[in-house]
């Protein structure tokens, strides 16, 4: 059984950081490019972040170009996604989401496998 779980949300101050990170299991977790996801209250689910197979490419929503970083561990079956510079308009659920396909895609329709969520919560 597929398991994504995300974890490292929380409530934060503009300008600030945070760390979140989803493990997998019962995955061959280098087998699947990675994403990161976002909905926001009212809004529809959107792509934050992505990552290949093998952590060489990665893509980002132009909104957070400069302040994310998204990585991956193959050997630890873990994507992270580092938040700096933080704004109220971050606020969200996040959620880590599995691809078959080799590259990372902007759309949720590509992505198989999905993990629960994580509130992030940027206060002003």
């Amino acid at each position: 059984q597929v398991q994504l779980a995300e974890s490292g949300g929380g409530l934060v101050q503009a300008g600030g950081s945070l760390r979140l990170s989803c493990v997998a299991s019962g995955v061959t977790f280098s087998s699947y490019a990675m994403g990161w996801f976002r909905q926001a209250p009212g809004k529809e689910r959107e792509f934050v972040a992505g990552i290949s197979r093998s952590g060489l490419l990665t893509d980002y929503t132009d909104s957070v170009k400069g302040r994310f970083t998204i990585s991956r561990d193959n050997g630890k079956n873990t994507v992270d996604l580092q938040m700096n510079g933080l704004k109220p308009e971050d606020t969200a659920v996040y959620y880590c989401a599995a691809s078959a396909g080799l590259l990372p895609v902007t759309s949720a329709t590509a992505y198989k496998f999905w993990g629960q969520g994580t509130q992030v919560t940027v206060s002003s």
